[in-house]
């Protein structure tokens, strides 16, 4: 998948519409294989020094909505995030504006935690961003169908991951 991904990053401004998606998509289940890969086999060693380390991956893109797939991705940093920005910040005590403001700081810091860079503020921006929105659609008591919100769901993290992967905006 690697080679896809490399190839077609390197001349992503030749690519055709289907050839974006492809490298897109293979960027996203890249990631996925990579992180989720090296945690099974981190756990495997540390089990036969009878260690055992906590679950860090747990399906991510069958999340039905970017808050549960935080839940899901990466949990030890999204956890130390929760732990030692969010909630100093105040978490979800204030006022909704502030927990909005709380949110995106969190994900920006997040994002440079990555990497110095645009694109991964960028990155981090959108998924607060995202998850402010997300805290909002709640509140309408409106609900999706679930094929619709994973869809969703699914999509817009595979656009974001283009960000996260990109040399420069």
């Amino acid at each position: 998948i690697s080679i896809n991904v490399n190839n077609g990053f390197d001349i992503a401004t030749e690519l055709t519409f289907i050839d974006a998606w492809i490298t897109s998509l293979s960027y996203t289940l890249q990631l996925y294989f990579d992180f989720s890969g090296y945690m099974d086999m981190a756990m495997g060693l540390a089990i036969m020094f009878n260690i055992r380390l906590p679950i860090n991956f747990n399906s991510p893109y069958k999340a039905k909505n970017i808050q549960d797939f935080w839940r899901r991705w990466h949990i030890t940093l999204s956890n130390f995030l929760r732990e030692y920005i969010y909630i100093p910040l105040g978490g979800n005590r204030k006022k909704e504006f502030r927990v909005w403001g709380n949110i995106l700081i969190t994900f920006l810091l997040g994002g440079i935690w990555h990497g110095a860079g645009w694109t991964f503020m960028l990155w981090g921006f959108l998924h607060g961003f995202a998850l402010v929105v997300y805290r909002i659609w709640q509140k309408t008591n409106i609900k999706i169908n679930s094929f619709f919100s994973w869809f969703l769901t699914f999509n817009f993290i595979n656009l974001t991951w283009v960000f996260f992967r990109a040399e420069n905006l």
